[in-house]
């Protein structure tokens, strides 16, 4: 079993940044894959950036809504995932999750990953 618990929602003005942090517990993997999705209200889970680890490297993925405004890290002494997110407009409003899934997987498929958290609650005012 894993634990993930995010943190760093709230609400902020439009233009402004915000940083979300994962950190997960529990089970260890080896190579694993933390993932970013959200969902506003009334609309699909929807994948916004996710990081591979190897167990010696890492890859970033974003989807087309995150490119050059989002930037994803992972600290993997501490299990720990961190959403960087610049430019931030209403459009981002939602509840944003993160997901965990040992191996490499299909990043954007949130059937993919294995383990989630409660996500946390983002409010981008005009």
């Amino acid at each position: 079993q894993v634990q993930l618990a995010e943190s760093g929602g709230r609400l902020v003005q439009a233009g402004g940044s915000l940083q979300l942090s994962c950190a997960a517990s529990g089970e260890t993997f080896r190579a694993y894959t933390m993932g970013w999705f959200r969902q506003a209200p009334g609309k699909e889970r929807e994948f916004v950036a996710a990081v591979a680890w190897s167990g010696s490297n890492d890859e970033a993925f974003y989807a087309d809504s995150a490119k050059n405004r989002f930037t994803i890290s992972l600290d993997n002494s501490k299990r720990t995932v961190y959403l960087q997110m610049n430019s931030l407009n209403s459009e981002d409003t939602a509840v944003y999750y993160c997901g965990i899934a040992a191996g490499w997987i299909v990043v954007r498929d949130p059937s993919e990953y294995e383990y989630w958290g409660l996500g946390t609650q983002v409010t981008v005012s005009a």
